[in-house]
């Protein structure tokens, strides 16, 4: 049983300030990674409870290399790095048989969530899969469909749970904190945090051994829309080819290869953080 791991750390317990994520704060951002490192280890600890021999970790949080990689248990191997083709989605293949998405977060566009984003909050204000409203999960499923690789754990808030819900129904769900607002949230003790995570873990590999998850079933062509900050930055996107511009600030992607709407979808994060001053 191969598990793959897209880490984040806004979703992770006790991580509500920017500080915790960033490297230019050192003492508030070494306990962002050691919380973060934690609940990835839980997550990893569950699936080899529940058999799993293979373990991939991609780091998808800012620069991605926030994970000291000796400390990651059951030999886990360590996607890192900045520039990854495939972002947050690097490494999964069709030789994955389950994906978990730890420490993720809630959407630019929705209710209040921790350090809510999508992606790049200096460009993009909405996404949108086929009308629905989407953060980062939303999106990465539909690497996860065209591969056919079930979504089988998700940790974050209680909005994440929310808004990924219609891309994987059947997962396990660990809700580590309750968002008040974008800045403020009640959290699990992380020791609570990384036992129900692990515990979810374990569940979610033997539903996923079952057959009892299911993959992402967006309907094809894909349309994915992304409301960006300024008309700049839709025209800088539109330099994406297959790439369209609606109403002055709507970049829209379609297609029936979901890989290759989201390889368009990094391209324009990529080049539109020249546009957005990054």
């Amino acid at each position: 049983m191969k598990v793959w791991i897209s880490c984040d750390m806004e979703g992770v317990a006790g991580i509500v300030d920017w500080t915790q994520c960033r490297p230019d704060t050192p003492t508030a951002y070494a306990l962002g990674c050691k919380l973060t490192l934690d609940e990835v280890n839980a997550a990893i600890e569950g699936a080899l409870d529940a058999g799993a021999d293979e373990i991939i970790v991609n780091d998808s949080h800012g620069r991605m290399a926030n994970l000291d990689p000796a400390a990651l248990k059951g030999n886990a191997r360590y996607l890192a790095g900045r520039h990854k083709p495939m972002y947050m989605m690097q490494g999964l293949d069709e030789s994955v048989d389950a994906i978990f998405f730890i420490g993720y977060h809630g959407s630019i566009s929705g209710r209040p969530s921790a350090m809510s984003h999508t992606y790049n909050p200096e460009v993009f204000q909405a996404g949108r899969v086929n009308g629905t409203y989407v953060g980062e999960s939303g999106i990465n499923a539909l690497v996860a469909q065209h591969y056919g690789v079930p979504i089988a754990l998700v940790s974050g808030d209680q909005i994440t749970r929310e808004e990924t819900l219609p891309f994987a129904p059947d997962a396990e769900y660990v809700v580590t904190k309750e968002s008040i607002t974008r800045f403020s949230a009640l959290s699990l003790h992380p020791e609570e945090s990384r036992a129900r995570i692990r515990a979810a873990a374990k569940a979610a590999i033997e539903k996923v051994a079952a057959g009892q998850i299911l993959t992402p079933s967006i309907p094809t062509p894909a349309r994915l829309e992304l409301d960006v900050q300024t008309a700049d930055m839709a025209d800088v996107a539109a330099w994406v080819g297959g790439v369209t511009v609606e109403n002055g600030r709507t970049v829209v992607i379609e297609g029936e290869d979901l890989l290759n709407v989201f390889q368009r979808f990094v391209a324009v994060n990529y080049i539109t953080r020249q546009a957005g001053g990054r």
